[in-house]
């Protein structure tokens, strides 16, 4: 067979509403449309929350001062023919 007809959605269609009912399935989609609100509410309440928020005291940092010259380093330095 090439595909389903109309026919097959039509069979498919009322065994749903015979096993759901009516009322069941308008309560089931108005359940999904519960969620879908309280998703995008969520996404909006997510955008403001994730913007930076700004220290309330100054942000220290650490100055790293250059090492002195390990041994190794001197060794290699003196052993230059110039």
């Amino acid at each position: 067979m090439g595909g389903a007809s109309i026919w097959h959605w039509i069979v498919v269609g009322l065994i749903v509403v015979l096993l759901f009912g009516r009322g069941k399935i308008s309560d089931m989609m108005g359940d999904v449309a519960k969620g879908i609100k309280a998703f995008k509410k969520g996404m909006a309440e997510d955008d403001t929350a994730s913007k930076p928020v700004e220290p309330t005291e100054p942000v220290r940092t650490i100055d790293h001062q250059a090492a002195a010259p390990t041994a190794t380093t001197t060794a290699t330095t003196n052993n230059k023919v110039g």
